[in-house]
C-alpha cells in the first residue's frame, strides 16, 4: 500500500507542473470568455443580421447568462461527482458547437439556440478551473490563484473587443465566428490529452452513491454556511454592472447615445479590461496578506461603481464628458475581481468535497443580476424611445438589493469563520503523527 495515499487531505505541493496543468483549464476558460463576450462587440452586427429590436437583442445575452446561472449548481455537483477534466472537456465541446451554430445560424431563432448551447458550455469552465486550482496549489495561493484565472478570462474579453470587432468588419460574420470556433477545437484536444484533476498522492476521497438525497444534502449543507450565502450575495452586487456594459449595452450606449464611433467605443470597453487585469492582480495580493480586506474591498467597489454610474447618467449634457467615461471604464474594471471575492466567502466555509457546489452557488449571484440587468434595459429603451439615462438606472435597484443581503450576512460569516478557525486547530492538535 503506497504512503502516498495518507496524503489526500494534504496541501497540495504547487510548483512548475501544477501550473502546466492549470494553465490548460484556464485556457479552456479564456476561450469560453471570447465565445462569451463576442456579441458584446457584435451586437449592432447582430440587430442588422437578423432584424430585431433591443428587446430581441438583449434576448442572446439573457438566455444565454439564464442558461448559464441555471447549471451553476448543477456543475458545481458534476465537478464534485466527476471531477474536473470530464466536465472540462463537455463545456469546450458544448461552447464550440454553440459559437459553431451561431456563425451559420439563418435565423433568429436558431441564433438563440446556439446561444444556448454556448452558455451551457461556458457555464461548466470557471467552477471546474476553481476546483483546479484548489486542487494543485496549497491554500495560502486560494486567493491570488483565482484572480489570475479571472484575470485570463478579462484577457478573453480583450480578444472580443479587439480582435473579434475587427475581424467582423474585415472578413464579416460567417468567418469570424467560424475561425473562431478553431480555438474551441484547440483547447478541447489539449484538455483530453494532457489536464489531470489532481496531482499524485492527492486524491480526493471517492463519492458515495449519487441520488437526489445525495444533491439535496451538498446544495442544502453550501447553503447553511453563511459564507456561502455572503459570496453569492458579494458576486451577485459586485460583479453586473461592468457584464451588462461589456456583454452588451456598452457598445450601443457610447455609439448611439455619445455619439462616438465604433473604434473609439471600442477603446473604452478595451480600458475596462485593462483596468480590471491590473485591479484583479492588486486585489489578489491585498486578499492574499490581508483577509479582512474582503468586505471592506467588496463594499468600496460597489460605492466607486454607484457614484460613477450616477454621475455618468446624470450628467446634464447631451453628451458626457470624455474623462467621466474614461473613469467610469477605469472603475468599471474593479467589478470583475470584486466579485471574486465572493469565492474567498465560501472557500473556507465549505469542506473540499463541498467547494464545487458552494462555488457554483456563488457564481450563480452576479449571472442572476447580470440577466435581470440586461432584460431590464433591453425593456426600458425599447419602453422610452432609446432613453439609456433612465434604463441604466435600472443598475441602482439591484445594487441597493445585494448591498442590503451584504450588511446582513458580514458578521455572521466572520462569527463562522471563527469557529471553523478554531475548530481546525483543535483537530490539528489531536491528529496522530
Amino acid at each position: 500500500m503506497k504512503p502516498a495515499a495518507r496524503v489526500v487531505h494534504g496541501d497540495p505541493p504547487g510548483g512548475r507542473k501544477a501550473v502546466a496543468v492549470w494553465s490548460i483549464g484556464v485556457a479552456v476558460y479564456f476561450v469560453a470568455v471570447i465565445f462569451r463576450t463576442s456579441l458584446g462587440v457584435a451586437g449592432l452586427d447582430a440587430a442588422d443580421r437578423f432584424q430585431v429590436n433591443a428587446s430581441a437583442l438583449s434576448t442572446f445575452s439573457i438566455l444565454q447568462l439564464l442558461v448559464y446561472a441555471g447549471m451553476q449548481i448543477p456543475v458545481g455537483l458534476l465537478v464534485d461527482r466527476l471531477g474536473t477534466k470530464k466536465v472540462l472537456l463537455i463545456g469546450a465541446a458544448l461552447f464550440t458547437l454553440g459559437q459553431l451554430g451561431f456563425a451559420l445560424s439563418p435565423t433568429y431563432g436558431m441564433a438563440l439556440l446556439s446561444r444556448a448551447l454556448l452558455g451551457c458550455g461556458d457555464a461548466m469552465t470557471f467552477i471546474s478551473v476553481l476546483r483546479l486550482g484548489t486542487r494543485w496549489f496549497p491554500a495560502r495561493r486560494g486567493p491570488m490563484i483565482a484572480q489570475v484565472a479571472a484575470l485570463f478570462g478579462m484577457a478573453g474579453n480583450l480578444v472580443s473587443t479587439l480582435v473579434i470587432a475587427r475581424s467582423l468588419h474585415g472578413y464579416g460574420w460567417t468567418a469570424t465566428f467560424v475561425g473562431s470556433a478553431a480555438a474551441g477545437v484547440a483547447v478541447l484536444v489539449l484538455t483530453l490529452l494532457f489536464l489531470k484533476d489532481h496531482p499524485e498522492g492527492h486524491e480526493p476521497p471517492r463519492p458515495g452513491k449519487a441520488g437526489p438525497s445525495f444533491v439535496r444534502e451538498q446544495i442544502a449543507a453550501a447553503w447553511r454556511e453563511p459564507g456561502t450565502r455572503l459570496g453569492m450575495w458579494v458576486h451577485f452586487t459586485t460583479q453586473f454592472p461592468a457584464m451588462v456594459f461589456l456583454l452588451l449595452w456598452g457598445m450601443p450606449f457610447l455609439v448611439e447615445a455619445q455619439g462616438m464611433s465604433r473604434a473609439a467605443a471600442g477603446e473604452l470597453l478595451t480600458l475596462v479590461v485593462l483596468s480590471n487585469m491590473a485591479i484583479g492582480l492588486v486585489y489578489g495580493q491585498v486578499i492574499g496578506r490581508h483577509h479582512a480586506a474582503r468586505v471592506p474591498l467588496a463594499l468600496g467597489t460597489v460605492a466607486a461603481t454607484a457614484l460613477l454610474w450616477g454621475a455618468t447618467i446624470a450628467y446634464p449634457g447631451e453628451h458626457v464628458p470624455g474623462w467621466l467615461l474614461v473613469t467610469l471604464c477605469v472603475v468599471l474594471g474593479a467589478c470583475g475581481p470584486a466579485s471574486m471575492i465572493g469565492f474567498d466567502f465560501a472557500r473556507p466555509a465549505n469542506p473540499p468535497e463541498r467547494q464545487g457546489t458552494a462555488s457554483g452557488i456563488v457564481n450563480m449571484g452576479g449571472f442572476i443580476a447580470s440577466m435581470t440587468t440586461l432584460f431590464a434595459v433591453g425593456v426600458l429603451l425599447d419602453a422610452t424611445g432609446d432613453n439609456y439615462r433612465i434604463a441604466f438606472a435600472s443598475v441602482f435597484v439591484l445594487e441597493a438589493v445585494g448591498l442590503t443581503q451584504i450588511l446582513r450576512l458580514r458578521t455572521r460569516t466572520a462569527r463562522r469563520e471563527r469557529e471553523h478557525l478554531v475548530a481546525s486547530r483543535v483537530e490539528a492538535v489531536h491528529v496522530p503523527v
